[in-house]
């Protein structure tokens, strides 16, 4: 009980909250956390946990600088939506119309049995809304076999490298025949850089980081960072961790920023990005969206479509996925929607995603909560993580009541 001693020298006044995530990081089950809970009024839970990395001493601070891979996406979809308010997108034009070379996408159909790709042409457009929704067809290799295969014979890149090659991938089926979880984001974010003429590093400093205060938040990683920036650890056969090393954020010979993941951030930040949606927007007086703007994103737009589980190909990155087990999901423009009440505390109509590396949040646009729980943990959708993530919003729920 050391641990939850020592935890609790850095708690917050939320004594719920603090003895859910204190007994979390106790026996190193995580090595440290960051939470963040806010609802209309403003921050009222924000408290740091463990260790930044298991094998040094300094402990987790609420300043701590962690990769939120594809909690990325919901920032580009709103990038992508600004574009969209401006006329310089539209969410049912084809996307080839502003990335030429999605002309030439095909669909990849297995392999024949010389092992060479089946390539055919898509039945149906690669649209904004599709891609924002991942319809299009593009899939990831983590959860798909046959793009995993694809990528290791073809030498394709991947989109975090920045590399516009990345881009030219195969799609997994026809663009709105099913959702499958892909690239979609990283290719509506190319379109943002084309349409408005900036990267997105660029971009999203000019006309969301900056507006909203996120002043730690960004592709590259930064000097000042450095007795801030957390650890990845991945999960042991035994349940241990151990801290691995990572390649660098964003490389300098990149050709493009990854709309799809590739952030920085700290919790704090994300929360104010997440405030700025519950407040149909605005923050502070500084306004990202229109109001009209964000209810059309938290909406199902994906039809009749539902989220289907995500089976893992590569073990080491992500287990098998599926939130919410048994209940119909949908996808908005960006953001998984549970269209039941969570078991947890969340209401139906919930905006929710996460980041491979285990770090997770939600918007409850009906109860005005929203909640923010910073690991760094592979694989992805990790048991202890997942059982954390829902006893710290049952606390959440139970303070904000």
């Amino acid at each position: 009980m050391v641990e939850i001693e020592e935890a609790f020298k850095h708690m917050s006044p939320a004594p719920l909250i603090d003895r859910e995530l204190a007994t979390a990081v106790s026996g190193d089950r995580i090595a440290g956390l960051v939470a963040v809970a806010a609802n209309e009024h403003g921050v009222f839970y924000e408290a740091a946990f463990g260790r930044r990395n298991l094998a040094l001493p300094q402990r987790m601070t609420v300043n701590s600088v962690f990769r939120i891979a594809s909690m990325t996406k919901a920032i580009t979809a709103t990038a992508a939506m600004q574009m969209v308010e401006q006329g310089k997108l539209s969410l049912d034009q084809p996307a080839q119309e502003i990335l030429p070379f999605l002309a030439e996408t095909k669909v990849l159909d297995g392999f024949d049995n010389a092992g060479r790709p089946i390539l055919r042409e898509p039945r149906g457009t690669i649209t904004l809304r599709r891609l924002l929704t991942h319809t299009a067809g593009f899939v990831y290799d983590t959860w798909n076999e046959n793009m995993n295969r694809y990528a290791q014979l073809t030498g394709l890149p991947a989109a975090r490298t920045g590399k516009l090659a990345a881009l030219s991938a195969p799609l997994g089926f026809d663009p709105g025949e099913r959702w499958e979880y892909g690239i979609n984001i990283d290719i509506a974010g190319r379109m943002v850089e084309v349409v408005s003429g900036l990267d997105l590093e660029t971009y999203f400093q000019q006309h969301i980081f900056a507006p909203l205060g996120m002043v730690d938040t960004s592709f590259i990683e930064r000097p000042d960072w450095e007795n801030r920036l957390t650890a990845v650890h991945a999960r042991q056969l035994d349940g241990t961790l151990e801290p691995i090393a990572l390649p660098p954020g964003a490389a300098p010979d990149r050709e493009f920023f990854p709309g799809g993941g590739g952030l920085y951030s700290t919790g704090s930040d994300y929360m104010r990005f997440l405030r700025a949606l519950m407040h149909e927007g605005e923050l502070d007086g500084h306004r990202i969206l229109q109001p009209a703007t964000v209810a059309l994103m938290g909406q199902n737009q994906m039809g009749p479509l539902n989220v289907q589980p995500m089976r893992s190909a590569i073990p080491r990155l992500s287990n098998d996925v599926d939130l919410f087990p048994g209940m119909v999901k949908k996808w908005g423009l960006s953001f998984l929607i549970n269209t039941q009440p969570g078991p947890a505390g969340r209401r139906a109509g919930s905006l929710a995603w996460a980041g491979l590396n285990n770090t997770y949040y939600w918007m409850d646009p009906i109860r005005k909560v929203a909640g923010v729980l910073m690991t760094q943990i592979l694989p992805f959708a990790d048991p202890t993580v997942l059982e954390t993530l829902d006893a710290f919003e049952r606390a959440v729920y139970a303070t904000a009541a």
